[in-house]
């Protein structure tokens, strides 16, 4: 007994046309690789910009709601505008002074400049030789209090 084929039943044999398919292909990978690089990747930082010369003779005058907390390199202590606040292996004190002057703010409708935002920033000042990690404790303490934006501050300190 042979084996027959399929041609010889006299009907057309099913062909699948590959060109279309990789031309559909090609055209997708050509969208892939035109929309990866308009992905959203940015990290957003605000830069002073440069002072004008004749702001550049003015004196400033510091702002009397600038809220500064002060890292201790000698004993780690942390101070608020040259207040005590504890220390950086607790700093739940400066958390609850934190949220008493924002609550403070908020109640007497404290503003910052040019916004209806409360006025909420904190700058952080540490030496350079003060371990990472606590400063990121007082970073952690000062964000529970719902300070925003928070800026740091290591150069120009007294040690």
């Amino acid at each position: 007994m042979a084996m027959s084929s399929a041609g010889s039943s006299g009907g057309a044999t099913p062909n699948i046309n590959v060109t279309p398919l990789i031309d559909v292909l090609l055209v997708l990978l050509i969208i892939f690789m035109v929309i990866t690089p308009l992905k959203p990747s940015r990290f957003e930082a605000k830069v002073p910009a440069e002072p004008k010369p004749e702001e550049q003779e003015v004196d400033p005058k510091p702002n009397p709601l600038t809220l500064v907390v002060t890292v201790n390199k000698s004993d780690m202590k942390l101070s608020l505008n040259k207040e005590n606040a504890g220390d950086v292996s607790d700093a739940s004190s400066l958390t609850t002074q934190l949220s008493e002057i924002f609550k403070e703010r908020d109640t007497n409708g404290v503003f910052r400049e040019g916004t209806n935002e409360v006025e909420k920033t904190v700058f952080i000042k540490s030496p350079r030789t003060v371990k990472y990690g606590d400063v990121v404790k007082v970073i952690d303490a000062v964000k529970q209090a719902g300070a925003q934006p928070i800026g740091l501050q290591i150069d120009d300190l007294t040690e």
